[in-house]
């Protein structure tokens, strides 16, 4: 016999949009949990048109939305926020990523929400609070980025740049999806069921805590290292004989030392009293690059990599995107499923986390309202009533 998945029973519905949200249901899902997704009547999700990449579909929504079923509802018509709260009264998550004030004006808030539906749990993501001085303010993930920081942190010493993926979206996400698990909990424990509220920026905000530390403590923020880190040395990339690159992490005195005598062959360079503690590494990290440049120089790749396994120390390609979809590990541990689309079956990884005795959820990544009539159907609606709706645009 199959053993349950953990969230199965757990019926989720969401007004979501994009990444942040779209990230935590996905997740729910993956465990098991029907997640029933409100779109637009007509394009759905404005996420679906983001680019044409995997078989004429969006790469960010085919990634955020298997496992998923799709209802399209007007929610700004009388008949389609009926539907919807017709779906609440038998749910137990709702989570909603709306333009700031757009659930309030919808009646789609926690409050009133939770005033018809008491055991309802519901979460909120927003750009920067439903309430304080930036509340009314949109928020997309590079506007994030910059607004917490990280941009003046990534990049080169000349010039600044974005980090390469949707991380304030992914941040939120990930934080709503705990959160409705411990709120899951919560109302499991004590019969009360909670609402609960996450930022972009204020995840963002607490992944910025080591700079934020940095800072505070030393009045100048940590400078930007290209592939280098900022505040360790050495821990950056460097070039081998034949001109491939290894990125090399020392992270502590014992590793420099054995770095130096089984790397660099030159024990005494550990005692230099310019790299003799991480600090001074950093201060002096152009002269410290130089000498071991110099010795990766006369290596190649496999006898430096040899030498830093030796010395046990961490050290990594600089891979291309395929290089990760290529990657032996991904493949020896057997993480790829197939997941099928509306355009075909497309390789997914399974989720980060493995529960022991659990196979994921790995559902189709539904078309725009593919489950519009089996939803309405299910809650009583018959085939005129269907019809009705479709021809006033509700659904």
């Amino acid at each position: 016999m199959t053993p349950l998945r953990p969230l199965e029973g757990i019926t989720v519905v969401s007004v979501e949009q994009a990444v942040a949200a779209p990230f935590a249901t996905r997740q729910l899902a993956d465990l098991g949990a029907r997640v029933i997704k409100v779109e637009r009547p007509g394009d759905g999700d404005f996420a679906r048109g983001y680019d044409e990449s995997i078989q004429g579909q969006s790469s960010y929504f085919v990634w955020l939305n298997r496992s998923k079923e799709s209802l399209t509802c007007d929610l700004k018509s009388p008949e389609g926020r009926e539907v919807v709260d017709q779906l609440l009264g038998g749910a137990d998550v709702f989570v909603q990523n709306l333009a700031p004030g757009a659930a309030d004006r919808l009646g789609l808030d926690a409050a009133t929400l939770q005033r018809r539906h008491p055991r309802l749990i519901v979460c909120s993501v927003t750009g920067f609070g439903s309430t304080g001085p930036w509340s009314d303010q949109k928020a997309y993930d590079l506007l994030v980025q910059c607004e917490a920081g990280l941009v003046s942190l990534t990049g080169t010493p000349e010039v600044s740049a974005k980090a390469g993926i949707s991380v304030a979206d992914i941040a939120a996400g990930m934080y709503a999806f705990s959160g409705i698990l411990t709120a899951l909990l919560q109302r499991a424990t004590t019969g009360v069921a909670p609402a609960l509220e996450v930022s972009l920026f204020e995840a963002l905000a607490e992944w910025m805590g080591s700079p934020m530390y940095y800072t505070a403590g030393l009045g100048r923020q940590p400078a930007r290292a290209g592939i280098e880190h900022a505040t360790i040395a050495p821990y950056g990339p460097y070039s081998t004989q034949e001109g491939t690159v290894v990125l090399v992490a020392v992270q502590n005195d014992r590793e420099w030392r054995a770095f130096c005598r089984t790397v660099l062959a030159a024990a005494e360079v550990a005692d230099d009293p310019r790299f003799v503690r991480n600090s001074d590494r950093v201060a002096h990290r152009g002269e410290l690059n130089e000498l071991i440049s110099a010795r990766f120089g006369h290596l190649s790749q496999e006898e430096a990599r040899r030498l830093l396994a030796e010395a046990d120390i961490a050290h990594a390609r600089i891979n291309q995107v395929q290089g990760l979809l290529d990657h032996e590990v991904l493949a020896g541990r057997d993480r790829w499923r197939h997941v099928q689309t509306p355009g075909g079956p497309v390789p997914a990884l399974l989720p980060p986390f493995s529960i022991s005795g659990v196979e994921p959820r790995m559902d189709p990544v539904p078309a725009v309202g593919e489950h519009t009539d089996a939803i309405l159907a299910a809650l009583g609606h018959g085939e005129a009533r269907i019809a009705e709706l479709r021809r006033t645009g509700a659904v």
